[in-house]
Parts: C-alpha cells; structure tokens; sequence
C-alpha cells in the first residue's frame, strides 16, 4: 500500500515538472522564431501585398476576421476565468448527467484512488443502488474499507410512507422500498468481519438528498421526488484543507452528522435484529425490525410504522 501511494506522488510530481518544462519549450520557441517572422513580413510579404489591391482586400478580411476571433476568444476566457472562480469557492471538482462515458471513467479512476479507502459515509434512500446492484462502483472497494458508516431511510416511518405517496403506486413502491433496505442490510452484515465497524442507522424523514463520503469528496444526487438515479446530476465537492469552512463539502457533513447523531434516528443491531433508541442517560429502547419479512414476501398492507 505505502509502495503504491509513493508511486502514485511520484508520478503526480513527474506529470507536473513535465508540463511546465514543456510550457517553458514553447515560449522559447516562439521568442526565437519573432524576429524571423517579422523581417519576412517587413521585406518580402508586404512589398507584393501593397501593389496588389485584391491581396489587400483580403487582408483586410483576414485581418478583421482575426480580430473578431481574438476579442471572442478574450470574452470566452474571461467567462471561463469567472466560473472557474466560482466553481473553486463552491469546491465543486466533478459533475455528471445522464450516462458520460468521460465523467463515469473519472468517477472510477477517484473510487480506485487508495489514499482515500479508510472510511466510506453513505447517506442514502435504500442503498440497494450502492451495495447490491451489480453496477455498482462501489462492489470493488467496500472489502478495503476499514469503517463504513451507513444512513438508510426507516422503511416503516412516516417519511417513506410520504416518500412512496409521491410514486404512481404507492404501495407497491412501499414493499420495493423495503426489500431494497432488507437486501442493503444483508450485504453489510456480510461485510462484518475482524477489523471492520460496520455501523447502521435510520432516519424517518423524507428523502432529499443521497450523500456518499469518500474521504475529502462528497457525492451528491437529489433524490427527493423519485427514484431515477439517472434524472439528477451528480456532482463532487471536496473540502478544501487551507480552508475548511469554504465550499459546499461541510455543509452537506454537518447536514450528515445532524441526521446521524440525532436521537431520534435509531441504531441497528445486526446481532439481534433490532432498533436501538437512544434518549441520553435513559435506558435504550429496543424495537424489533420487522424487515426479515421482506426478502420474500411483499409488506404487509395497513402496517403501523415503528415510531421514531
């Protein structure tokens, strides 16, 4: 691992002597060649333009055309300059839509990067999308995870009862509601092993935001109306360590940390099947969750949802 990570700085640091070194060619190059490029234009070129009066009308043409050309390319650059300035201090460093083949690539390249693989944070509806489907970008890295720390929606509670309501079909999309969190659950526990803390809890609100930590990099995707992944772009804040305050990146992990240490929102235990309600120095409620059920059969029409 420490191998790998020194290679990876070596060859960052090579990649960036490289491109000032080729920076540093080109000007060289273009300062040498100025003073031929003007004796030919002070004694050859311009003596035949004169005389002719159609090379001077297109000159003229040419010459206006490049100066149209240079004052866009000036406006663009200063556009380009402006949001680049605004995308910094939002820290946003990655952005998708719909199925970019570029933007999936380096999406893959971030999840493969080693120097981040100690901690992974999901906020999400069900987690069926990031732990059990087979295109998952995560299948490759959970089992290099040291600490995993996973915010599910509570199935049975009133958020996913208003959740669902806003669907064609509620009920049944309900009872996929709470499959989809059972077979999240499944995974993780599978996932439990020496080393690993594998830690669960559920909120009850209604769903907005789907929020996946991956070091200094927050994933995030709306999710507040429906549950096509690929109708919301995804875009990626990183925390900026000289300024931490600075971009979106702790405003989504304080949203994060409000909903996970709320007391409301209860721990599973995946040793006895149950949520744990915590009140602070009282006794720790326990509820049983009814979600075995739900790996076979539909959800049971009228439940009461468990309170929060």
């Amino acid at each position: 691992m420490r191998l790998k990570m020194t290679l990876l700085k070596l060859w960052s640091s090579l990649r960036h002597v490289a491109t000032h070194a080729g920076i540093t060619l080109l000007a060289v190059g273009l300062a040498f060649s100025l003073p031929q490029a003007a004796s030919y234009i002070l004694f050859n070129w311009w003596p035949k333009m004169r005389d002719d009066a159609q090379v001077l009308m297109f000159t003229e043409i040419g010459f206006a055309t490049a100066l149209v050309l240079l004052f866009n390319l000036l406006k663009l650059t200063w556009d380009y300059r402006n949001k680049a300035r605004m995308t910094t201090i939002a820290s946003l460093v990655y952005a998708r839509e719909g199925h970019d083949r570029a933007a999936l690539r380096a999406k893959g390249n971030h999840l493969r990067n080693p120097l981040w693989k100690r901690d992974l944070t999901i906020m999400a509806v069900t987690g069926y999308g990031t732990f059990v489907a087979d295109d998952s970008p995560f299948q490759e890295i959970f089992q290099d995870c040291y600490e995993i720390r996973v915010l599910l929606m509570n199935p049975y509670g009133s958020g996913a009862a208003a959740y669902a309501a806003a669907h064609v079909d509620p009920e049944t999309t309900l009872a996929e509601l709470r499959r989809e969190v059972q077979s999240s659950i499944s995974c993780l526990r599978e996932l439990q092993g020496p080393g690993k803390n594998i830690a669960v809890k559920f909120y009850d609100d209604t769903p907005f935001w789907k929020l996946v930590f991956t070091g200094e990099h927050v994933w995030v995707r709306s999710c507040h109306t429906t549950r096509d992944a690929g109708k919301y772009p995804e875009y990626v804040f990183a925390l900026q360590p000289e300024s931490p305050n600075r971009g979106f990146f702790p405003a989504f992990y304080s949203y994060f940390l409000d909903q996970w240490n709320d007391p409301r929102n209860p721990n599973y235990d995946f040793a006895t099947n149950e949520l744990i309600y915590s009140a602070g120095d009282a006794k720790a409620r326990r509820l049983p969750y009814p979600g075995e059920k739900d790996k076979e059969e539909p959800a049971e029409a009228g439940r009461e949802p468990l309170p929060a």
